[in-house]
């Protein structure tokens, strides 16, 4: 799956999360995906958290067969910058 269709998998759910920060997911040569607000788009920039993984693993944590927390202890995620914005994920995937 590409990083295009995730966005336009959780858009809808996103949308109707009332999620007031932004997120960045950097999955290397794959692309980005970030969530602004109540936005999702593949473009590139700044945001309050970034989060290092996988596009695979990205994948996993969407669909809930990765939890984000034993993803971080494994080291197949790594955040930059404000930790709790990471935390606010489950509100929205």
């Amino acid at each position: 799956m590409s990083v295009e269709a995730i966005a336009a998998g959780i858009k809808d759910k996103v949308a109707s999360s009332g999620f007031d920060s932004s997120i960045k997911f950097d999955c290397g040569d794959d692309g980005i995906l970030v969530i602004d607000g109540t936005e999702v788009s593949t473009s590139d920039k700044d945001a309050d958290c970034t989060i290092a993984v996988a596009l695979e693993d990205l994948q996993a944590i969407i669909d809930g067969d990765l939890n984000p927390t034993a993803a971080f202890m494994q080291g197949k995620v790594k955040v930059d910058g404000d930790m709790s914005v990471a935390m606010k994920l489950g509100e929205i995937i």
